[in-house]
């Protein structure tokens, strides 16, 4: 989920992990046509006006990719199959919401219902925030796929394609939408968040999309995934930490159940990249050090509940404060892949191949020094209302 002016310029309160790409506008209300009309007619009364998101992306990039790089994915079909749809699951093996939630069907399922609220009313309203905003990025999952589908070579043509890449696409949707399935059934039988506006969060997500910058690029896309399935798996890692200490042992599962998915699918994109750096060194560390430079947005990034213009960042800082997704936590996972990729290790490269080279390996140092700077320079925390959890304030 980029950050301006200067790709290390970091806030006292906003870190490289949380800010919203340059090209993003604020919301801005428009002027409807209706206005220049009198407002007796019956013309005025009756136009609508058209649905918009509520942020507006400018300033995009889409097929960068030369042509002839398409044909590298188009040779690596065979291998997809053999390397990456192993690491899917069958469905009949795999976990499903319902095994983690009270039976509906069974005679004891409102005592079960009340245990489970029981539990939730130990957990703190900061928690249930970065709950919330992690089950709404969890629900915007059309949009995922969405992005998925643009990048060329890889993309499912026909919706129901049998490449390997769209294989893996649709059955990668199949296994992410269970976490948020799952997640946002436990918060409704908690009844400590307000689900009206949650799922009025997701609607306004899923219609505002997200914007990687990733191109089109097959480099850049797996690139962006590789680091957010990460991203992810040490945010769910971190609730599951949470809510075990805070004595809710079912819900510190369903969070480790659910990181443990994400840790799956880090590796499958991990090692696409892997042999993109094996086949084209000198291309893959160009994107990898263009994607770096953009800043990885978190998927979120347009979050809006209909009130607040700045719902992200405040979700994010109060991530920051709990320690479930930090910026220390993105030079962390920046770190992991440039070791894992051994980046430091390629030869033969070009000058400007090089020159990448040196930018990301030498980033994640610098991004840890920036960040200990920027976390002298915090102010005393605010504190705001989360339409999530009634208006209830946290501190950020």
């Amino acid at each position: 989920m980029a950050l301006k002016p200067s790709p290390f310029s970091i806030q006292s309160k906003n870190f490289p992990s949380f800010a919203l790409p340059s090209a993003v506008k604020p919301r801005c209300s428009r002027v409807c046509m209706a206005s220049t009309l009198s407002s007796s007619t019956k013309e005025a009364e009756n136009l609508k006006k058209p649905f918009s998101p509520p942020r507006e992306i400018h300033v995009q990039v889409t097929h960068s990719m030369p042509p002839q790089k398409v044909e590298i994915f188009k040779s690596l079909e065979d291998w997809a199959e053999q390397n990456i749809l192993v690491l899917l699951k069958p469905v009949e093996k795999s976990w499903q919401p319902q095994d983690f939630l009270p039976d509906p069907a069974s005679e004891g399922f409102y005592e079960q219902v009340k245990e489970l609220r029981e539990r939730s009313k130990e957990i703190p309203d900061d928690y249930f925030v970065v709950l919330v905003g992690d089950m709404i990025t969890e629900e915007a999952l059309p949009t995922y796929q969405t992005m998925l589908n643009t990048l060329d070579g890889v993309r499912d043509e026909t919706g129901a394609s049998l490449t390997s890449w769209a294989v893996w696409t649709r059955a990668w949707t199949a296994e992410e939408n269970r976490h948020g399935d799952l997640l946002n059934k436990y918060l409704y039988l908690t009844g400590r968040v307000d689900m009206k506006q949650i799922e009025k969060t997701i609607q306004y997500l899923i219609g505002s999309g997200m914007d990687p910058r990733t191109e089109n690029n097959p480099y850049l896309g797996f690139i962006y995934t590789s680091f957010q399935e990460r991203a992810t798996f040490i945010s769910h890692g971190n609730t599951a930490r949470l809510a075990k200490e805070h004595g809710d042992l079912k819900l510190a599962q369903i969070c480790g159940t659910i990181a443990a998915d994400e840790k799956r699918h880090e590796t499958a994109y991990t090692k696409i990249v892997d042999k993109l750096f094996e086949i084209d060194p000198d291309g893959t560390v160009l994107a990898f050090a263009d994607m770096m430079r953009k800043k990885i947005s978190m998927p979120a990034h347009l979050m809006y509940d209909g009130r607040d213009d700045n719902l992200f960042e405040h979700f994010s800082a109060v991530a920051q404060r709990l320690g479930v997704y930090t910026a220390k936590d993105y030079a962390d996972i920046l770190e992991f892949l440039v070791g894992r990729w051994n980046v430091e290790k390629l030869t033969g490269l070009s000058g400007e191949g090089k020159k990448a080279q040196d930018y990301v390996c030498g980033l994640a140092p610098r991004i840890r020094r920036l960040e200990e700077r920027a976390q002298g320079r915090v102010k005393q925390a605010q504190t705001i209302p989360f339409s999530w959890i009634f208006d209830r304030e946290v501190i950020l």
